[in-house]
């Protein structure tokens, strides 16, 4: 089953998606899973995780609602308070709805990389472990060593990266990136989303831009710690979903069949519990 572990949807009017701007015209518009669908099941996307895009709980729950009218949407990545006093009981209420797999704190746009190690995130980061909940790390290069403090205090929180902590491609950031990610690989249980890399090359990059750094992704990680996410719409800034999809079977065609299958499915089926 192929399963795209990182999608979104949007309806503008709702208000509360800060980031998205009209200068970022490709994808300032309506998107519902319909047009997801569009685009995946010509390529046999079967099933995927739909993904937060506002730090709101409105949002969550707005996703949820529409992820119950969709078989195809196997689990739900949501937000909330981390810090807010009743943070372990909002992650109870929200583990509840069979859909929630996952919550997302926007790291990427906090300006303090230490945030997430402050102690009074504890209780909340416990209570996701305690109810299988995997913690989505929206992260940029900064973060990388940040996340294996995080696991060594955490345990048995599933940490899964974001789009390979979104590496500067259009200004060809290798190091510390590379180094750190590897580290992380090693030293922690996360993984990774082979994911938002062509968004990272920048506008209309040529094709290809992002195998370098996706194939750091595939020798840190390896086949079974890898998850493809297609990261559309988002994806339109820079490519169109087949796009995508044409340089990670690229990618992938090394691999043995039982390897591609748990980077293309397998793997979002095991980590996010579908």
């Amino acid at each position: 089953m192929i399963v795209d572990a990182h999608f979104h949807c949007w309806r503008l009017a709702r208000g509360d998606y800060g980031w998205l701007t009209p200068d970022l015209a490709p994808i300032h518009r309506d998107v519902g899973i319909e047009d997801w669908l569009h685009q995946a099941r010509p390529l046999g996307v079967q099933g995927g995780v739909l993904v937060q895009a506002a730090p709101t709980e409105a949002e969550t729950a707005f996703l949820l609602d529409e992820a119950e009218r969709f078989e195809a949407v196997l689990g739900v990545v949501g937000w909330t308070d981390l810090l807010a006093g009743d943070a372990p009981e909002r992650v109870a209420r929200l583990a509840a709805r069979p859909k929630l797999k996952a919550l997302r704190p926007m790291l990427h746009d906090l300006p303090d990389p230490d945030w997430i190690l402050q102690p009074a995130l504890a209780p909340a980061l416990q209570a996701m472990a305690a109810h299988g909940l995997v913690f989505d790390a929206l992260i940029r290069p900064a973060h990388l060593p940040r996340m294996i403090e995080l696991q060594r205090r955490h345990p048995t929180l599933q940490v899964v990266i974001d789009h390979g902590a979104k590496p500067d491609i259009a200004h060809a950031q290798w190091q510390p990136w590379a180094d750190d990610l590897l580290c992380l690989a090693r030293q922690t249980r996360a993984v990774c989303k082979l994911s938002g890399l062509l968004t990272e090359a920048g506008p209309r990059p040529a094709r290809g831009a992002a195998r370098t750094w996706a194939a750091q992704l595939l020798d840190s990680f390896g086949p079974q710690r890898l998850l493809w996410g297609s990261d559309w719409p988002v994806l339109e800034l820079a490519a169109s979903y087949r796009d995508w999809w044409s340089d990670v079977d690229a990618l992938l065609a090394p691999l043995a069949a039982p390897e591609r299958a748990a980077v293309l499915g397998e793997n979002a089926r095991r980590i996010y519990r579908l």
